[in-house]
């Protein structure tokens, strides 16, 4: 089951999504709710985005729409 990484063409917040099948359709923004997503190409098994949480695996970033 890979991870893809998407930007929202709407808000630009950046997200990863675990694509559970191949029928899976493309998801949607986590911050606007938009379905304008595009599919981003990432470098393998680096993570460089997330924060440890107290669990031991990593909590994703928080979208914060830019500009202004």
């Amino acid at each position: 089951m890979p991870i893809y990484e998407y930007i929202c063409q709407d808000c630009e917040c950046q997200f990863e999504h675990l694509k559970l099948s191949v029928n899976d359709n493309d998801p949607q923004c986590p911050s606007c709710c938009s379905s304008n997503v595009k599919k981003l190409m990432s470098a393998g098994a680096i993570r460089t985005q997330g924060i440890p949480s107290g669990s031991g695996g990593f909590k994703a970033p928080s979208c914060k729409p830019s500009g202004g």
